[in-house]
Order: structure tokens, then sequence, then C-alpha cells
């Protein structure tokens, strides 16, 4: 499913009277996501997930054509979780 398809899918879902209006719902769920991990703060939706910040240390890595070592900085990551409510629904 494409972000178009997600619009579609909320809006009729949502019984909304447009679709800007569900697309709106969208990127703003999206950017409050996406701000709050970004400050470190974890994002939980019961049932369904939650989004966290992960930090990734410094380490040396290896050129896969040459194989001389390359230094990988530092750097931060998301992870996401899937609730209980979510992985019965994809386990059936």
């Amino acid at each position: 499913m494409n972000k178009a398809e997600l619009v579609d899918a909320v809006q009729a879902a949502a019984e909304l009277g447009s679709r800007s209006e569900a697309e709106r719902a969208v990127n703003a769920l999206t950017e409050v996501v996406v701000a709050a991990v970004a400050r470190d703060d974890k994002v939980s939706l019961p049932g369904f997930g939650s989004w966290s910040r992960t930090q990734r240390a410094a380490r040396t890595g290896r050129n896969p054509r040459t194989g001389e070592p390359v230094d990988i900085p530092a750097s931060k990551g998301v992870k996401f979780s899937a609730g209980a409510g979510f992985k019965k629904a994809v386990n059936g």
C-alpha cells in the first residue's frame, strides 16, 4: 500500500467527507511521530505498536570491493515494535 492508497483507506474507514481531510490526517500523524522520535520520545499506540529512537555506536566496516577497513560513524536509527493486537492480526 502506498501513501495514496493509505489516504483513500483512511478516508473510507473514518468516513471523512473529502480526500484532503484524510491526507491532512495522515500527514499530521507522520509529522507528529517523526518529531517525537527525533527528540527521543517513545510513541506508543496500544494494540498497534511503538516507535523509539535507537543509537548505533561507531564501528569499523569493510569495503566489499577492496576489503579495506572503513570507519562508520555513530548514528541514530528508528525501531518499530509491533503491538500484541497487530501481531495477532498478522498471525491469524
